[in-house]
């Protein structure tokens, strides 16, 4: 058992692309603690997914063994977090099992939003925080200029900030010894009931759930039965373990310590993240304050392109949502498309990557529809409804008013760049809160609603800023708005999966924009279609796909014209019936295309 006073529990926290991993993997290697020929660059991130994006995704838990300057042994849990806005909850809850943060900023670029957004957590958290400069072996960096930052922008003291390249290895050694000097080592009482915060659980096919715990008070040894205060299902612990990357097999976990379990679970969903575990007799009596479930934000429509391989993708999506508890999915259906699911997810980046690990891990070709955002609706007999899908919209008629979710954004930006991010802002009804400076950068705080920045905002963003503004946001609050339904019809038959929810000044203009895509993008066929965008009973837009023409009059020679006459009424009649009769089919790359709207 290690002494409590011997313990240093910590998280690293930065912007995306500051070097958070890059430093886990030098402090690792410094340590000793993976062996040289076993090294590789981002350890611990393990996912295809992670190295090929080179972005972190699932924060991972490592326990390194140090001895310090002055001789004493101690025991470093680190756990490396996302940087990205849509993984934050990972690092809201990495936060609570850990007493500090190191706080890597680069040297050349400075603090950015998403540093804000993760080291305001680390706050919340009640964290020591000590301030590591990265970056310092490339000719752009400036030190002194980013610690001046780092005390305007975030209030924190960075006159000892450690000046470190992960990349070389210089000031590694400095880090370890911050680590131990100047964080707290953790509280705990091994004598008082066990209390257990269950930090995060994965599926494994050979084990089956494992859950990530970091032990608040008491001990928890092997064999022992134990209970899940959310859901008070009881499991019994076969083996606990820790990871040093690889797992380790240990007999007993004591406060302070984190490491993991498992217990023959079966089901992720068992595991509930936040959730307090304890012995099944003398157990604790009141929970840990766990932290919020993450609650999806932006919902799409996953179909396979091949329509026999549904099956493959029920499958596939089950044992994702096996190893990620925030990603939900339930079945549905449409015209157009045949059977899929729709999917909830944390935001558009989080989409992607299930999206990507569905194509690339299961080798299933998919569409996606376009992502649209949770509703409510507040209907006439006072009734609230919840609109995941603006398929389901209910007849306008019974509805009183519709509101939607609202965020705030903060969006940092080069001074040059600020006046083309408040036309953006202006453009997606966005409403200005604040407008700050921190050096040559400005900060802008926005409140936007939600459906208008999971459309392609972030894109936007990097294309009128050349890539220099960095986006963090949080949901705030949900708030009454004009919004319509708008429909596409082809040949007069409402397509499902192209219905989107618009507001009502810029529904004309998304119309037409979408009816004279869907014009470029539709085969002609023998009859005339029509193409329209309707909001209720009223077409707004309206494009017609001409027919593809027969010269039925060509082997007429000779004679006079009521031949043709007979000819071409006949044809008439056989175009109209056609249109009455004929189905229009829509290929994929249509759909794809279609969804893909620019500005």
């Amino acid at each position: 058992m290690t002494d409590l006073s011997h313990i240093r529990n910590f998280s690293i926290v930065a912007h995306i692309d500051h070097g958070k991993s890059t430093l886990a993997d030098r402090l690792i290697q410094e340590t000793g603690t993976v062996k040289d020929r076993d090294m590789q660059a981002q350890l611990l991130d393990t996912m295809d997914i992670e190295r090929e994006r080179g972005i972190t995704i699932k924060a991972n838990t490592v326990r390194i063994n140090y001895r310090a300057d002055d001789g004493e042994d101690y025991v470093l849990n680190l756990i490396d977090t996302p940087g990205h806005v849509d993984f934050a909850y990972e690092v809201s809850r990495s936060m609570r099992a850990v007493e500090g943060s190191l706080l890597v900023v680069d040297s050349t670029q400075g603090v950015e939003a998403q540093t804000l957004a993760n080291v305001y957590q680390a706050i919340d958290a009640d964290h020591d925080i000590v301030p590591v400069l990265n970056k310092i072996d490339l000719p752009a960096s400036d030190c002194d200029r980013v610690a001046e930052q780092i005390e305007d922008v975030i209030g924190i003291d960075a006159t000892g900030a450690i000046q470190v390249s992960a990349k070389t290895g210089v000031g590694i050694h400095e880090t370890l010894e911050a680590i131990v000097t100047e964080l707290p080592a953790p509280t705990g009482d091994r004598d008082a009931p066990l209390k257990a915060m269950l930090v995060d659980s994965w599926y494994d096919s050979y084990l089956g759930v494992i859950v990530l715990v970091r032990i608040m008070d008491g001990v928890l040894k092997k064999g022992d039965r134990v209970r899940m205060m959310s859901n008070n299902s009881v499991h019994s612990v076969d083996r606990i373990g820790v990871f040093r990357p690889q797992m380790e097999m240990i007999d007993t976990l004591g406060p302070g310590e984190i490491g993991f379990l498992t217990a023959s679970i079966k089901q992720v969903r068992d595991t509930r993240v936040g959730d307090t575990i304890t012995h099944e007799r003398k157990g604790a009596t009141e929970a840990l304050p766990g932290f919020s479930p993450a609650q999806p934000v932006v919902f799409c429509g996953l179909f396979p392109v091949d329509s026999s391989e549904f099956e493959d993708l029920r499958d596939a999506i089950e044992k994702l949502a096996l190893n990620d508890a925030s990603f939900s999915y339930e079945m549905e259906t449409s015209a157009a498309l045949g059977f899929g699911f729709r999917c909830g997810f944390l935001g558009l980046l989080h989409l992607e990557v299930i999206r990507d690990r569905i194509e690339r891990e299961y080798d299933i070709a998919l569409i996606t529809t376009a992502p649209s955002v949770v509703y409510h609706i507040h209907m006439r007999d006072g009734t609230d409804v919840d609109l995941h899908n603006p398929a389901d919209m209910p007849d306008m008629t019974h509805v009183d008013h519709l509101e939607e979710p609202r965020i705030k954004a903060t969006i940092l930006v080069p001074d040059e760049y600020l006046g083309d991010v408040l036309k953006l802002c202006q453009e997606r009804r966005g409403i200005q809160m604040d407008l700050t400076y921190a050096g040559s950068r400005a900060m802008a705080v926005y409140d936007l609603p939600l459906n208008e920045v999971v459309f392609d905002f972030y894109d936007r963003l990097k294309s009128v800023t050349k890539g220099y503004a960095s986006f963090d946001y949080q949901m705030t609050e949900y708030r009454e708005d004009n919004l319509v339904k708008l429909s596409i019809l082809v040949n007069e038959e409402p397509v499902d999966a192209l219905s989107m929810m618009v507001h009502r000044d810029r529904a004309e203009a998304r119309g037409r924009a979408m009816v004279e895509k869907l014009k470029d993008l539709i085969p002609r066929h023998m009859f005339k279609i029509p193409i329209q965008a309707a909001i209720g009973g009223k077409v707004i837009a309206r494009e017609t796909l001409s027919a593809m023409r027969k010269d039925v009059t060509a082997k007429c020679y000779g004679g006079d014209m009521t031949r043709k006459r007979k000819l071409l009424d006949k044809q008439k009649k056989g175009k109209k019936k056609m249109r009455e009769f004929g189905k229009v089919s829509i290929p994929q790359e249509a759909f794809i295309s279609a969804l893909k709207m620019d500005g």
